[in-house]
This record gives structure tokens, sequence and C-alpha cells, in this order.
């Protein structure tokens, strides 16, 4: 779940445009742009730190950076894991990862694609009998994947515009047949495959369609599939746990008062498959080493991880197309990522490597402030610092 503001429809439809803007203090995103690392300056290890200590911009409590790949390795924190008992933040404390959750569900979807359970280009009307109007049966399962299945926007939702008002709905919990019937109101915006927009539903249907092939919760193929055979110990998809269990850094939100109050602790159940999921910055950077080196994936698949959708496909905005199958592209000042942000109340996170893993970053800091873009500017900070030769 992102955003760039505390309602949900923002955290539905803006989401990731959020990495576009926010390397663009660093350079303007190329959505289409093929290279990979190009020159990558030596690591500066006192920017690096300097960069996560700015606790004020945005306000924050804490910060950690794992800078990885053979240009250089580099770890570090900032503030505090909790603001009470003002412990420091550790190399092994869980957050949520928001929408880096997409990363693992593209991941699992596409090995049932490899393995003949689904297919791409199938209708979801048919393999979720019930769950979409008749009338959407254009949608497919590429389109879920790379955002271009033109579902309609949430109807129905709260839709918080303030600290006070997220957690007054901190606890309200959705099934995911409720969920889903909240963007199936009307038509669909867009003939499937011929714009993109960002939506979280896409990733709750994904999820859906590996429960519905597996027979089993998306959760429990996750960590089949993917944590278990790369050991990542500390990844947690949590279900109906609203508790981060284990060592963790706390997300808070300032309130009116101008006090902080402890929101790590909510219900995940409007993010199923699309920002439920928990790690650490170890955890998530060895996701990137084992997706990016085919260890996942078969090259014909994971090639579409790395394919945009054709030049003519466009932003609602007019902007060109960014999201891949579960990740999405960024350039700055000439080197392109590829990766996944993440954001949910009081926790603010990116993700990225080069193709080649030349240079890989995952950065996990807790914003505390109502999401209006200030809260990009110190992933903005860091790749800018990670790309910027003298």
């Amino acid at each position: 779940m992102e955003s760039t503001g505390l309602t949900r429809r923002t955290v539905v439809g803006a989401a990731l445009s959020g990495t576009a803007a926010l390397l663009a203090t660093a350079a303007l995103p190329s959505a289409r742009a093929t290279a990979s690392s190009g020159v990558l300056p030596p690591l500066d290890h006192t920017a690096l730190q300097a960069a996560i200590d700015d606790l004020e911009h945005p306000p924050s409590t804490a910060a950690q950076l794992r800078v990885g790949g053979p240009a250089g390795r580099w770890y570090g924190t900032s503030g505090v894991a909790d603001v009470r008992t003002r412990r420091p933040v550790k190399a092994g404390d869980k957050f949520r990862i928001g929408s880096i959750t997409k990363a693992f569900v593209a991941t699992v979807l596409l090995q049932l694609v490899e393995e003949g359970r689904v297919e791409l280009d199938a209708p979801v009307t048919r393999l979720l009998p019930g769950w979409l109007p008749a009338d959407f049966s254009a949608v497919t399962v590429a389109q879920l994947l790379n955002h271009t299945s033109g579902l309609p926007d949430h109807v129905g939702i709260p839709e918080p515009e303030t600290a006070e008002e997220v957690f007054r709905h901190r606890f309200d919990h959705w099934t995911p047949q409720k969920w889903v019937a909240t963007a199936t109101h009307g038509p669909l915006k867009f003939t499937p495959g011929t714009r993109q927009e960002y939506r979280g539903i896409n990733y709750t249907l994904a999820a859906l369609i590996i429960d519905t092939v597996t027979g089993r919760p998306y959760r429990e193929a996750v960590e089949a599939r993917i944590l278990g055979p790369l050991g990542l110990e500390h990844t947690v998809v949590p279900g109906d746990d609203p508790r981060i269990r284990g060592p963790h850094v706390h997300g808070y939100l300032t309130m009116a008062d101008g006090r902080l109050r402890d929101i790590t602790t909510y219900d995940q159940s409007s993010s199923r498959g699309e920002g439920d999921m928990i790690s650490t910055t170890s955890d998530i950077d060895r996701l990137l080493v084992a997706l990016f080196s085919g260890e996942l994936l078969p090259p014909e698949l994971l090639r579409l991880m790395f394919t945009l959708p054709p030049a003519d496909v466009r932003m609602l905005d007019g902007s060109p197309a960014r999201y891949s199958s579960g990740l999405q592209q960024a350039t700055v000042n000439g080197t392109t990522f590829w990766g996944k942000t993440g954001e949910t109340y009081g926790y603010k996170n990116a993700a990225f490597s080069t193709r080649d893993q030349r240079r890989r970053f995952v950065l996990a800091h807790q914003p505390t402030t109502p999401r209006n873009g200030e809260e990009t500017q110190m992933v903005a900070r860091v790749a800018d610092l990670l790309t910027r030769n003298p």
C-alpha cells in the first residue's frame, strides 16, 4: 500500500508514481531507457550516513540503508526503533515493506505460469469465477501484473484525511470478497492493455489467483517458493495478524497536537497481496540478488519483469509507462534502476538495483507526517549519492 497522501484513493491510485517523483530531484526518470549502470561513483560513506541522519527531511524517527553489489557495499542506521525505549535501529529489525510485496506475488504467479498452471493471457474472470462482473472478461493475468487492467476506482471505502482518522480505521477488517467488490462498480476505466494505472487491487486479484490455483493461501505459496528456498527467515506474510512479531522498527504518525502516536499495529486486510508483507533490509537485498540472477524464474519469464508495456501505452497523465510485471523502472543521473518502493502508514521503503547488480540499495525509513510528497526526500538524496559522478 503506497500513497502520496493519507486517503485510500491516493494509496491505490498514485503509489509508485512515487519513485519517478522521488527520484526527480536527482534526475528525470526515463521509462524506456535500457542502459544499466554506466560509470558508478565510489561510495562516500560519510555522505551516505549524513543522508540518512537527516531525519528532519522528511520528519522521521529512524532510517537504515543497505548498499550492495561489486561497485561497493555499505550499511548504516540512524534514529531509534522505538521512541519510548530509545532503542537504536539494528540490522535485523523488521519493518512493513508495503508494495515491495508485489515483487513476491508477481514472482510466484510467474512461477505458476512456468509450470503451465496459469496462462498470462487467461481472462481473470475464468480463473476467479464470480469475483468480477462478466463484462470485465477482457482483463487478463498479464494486465493485472503490469497495471494495464483498467479496473474502476474503489467505491465506499474509508479515505482518511488526517492522522486521527487513520487511527479510527486502523482495525477495519476487509474480507477479500468485500474489498474486491469495492473496485468492481461501474465500467472499466479504459480498454485493458491500452493504458497504465498503478492499482493495488490488481495484486489483490493476483494473490487470489495464487490461492485458487495452488489451493492454499498465497502466504503459503510465498513461504514455500521464495522464503524457504532463499532462507529469508525474517520475512513474513502476516495474514490476519496486525502485529509485527520479534524485533522491529516502530512506525509513527504525528497527531494534530504534535505528539507522535505508534501506528505499527493495524489491520492489513485491505492490503492483502499488494502491500501486507514484513521483512528486513538484508532479506530484501537477498530477494533482489536471487531475482535478478535468475534463481527464481527462467529467462523468458524473468524478462517480463524487465519489460515495460509498448511505447504507445501511457500512464493516465500522459507520461510513459514505468511499471513492468512486479517491478518499476527509474533512471537517476543516467543510471537505470529496476525495483520497487513500498509505503504504508509510518513506513517508506525503496529497493532497487541496476540490471547487472553492480549497484543495489535497500532504504527503509519511518516518516511521521501525512504523505504529501515530502517523504520522498530521503530516497532522492540516497539515489543521487549512489549515481552522481563528480
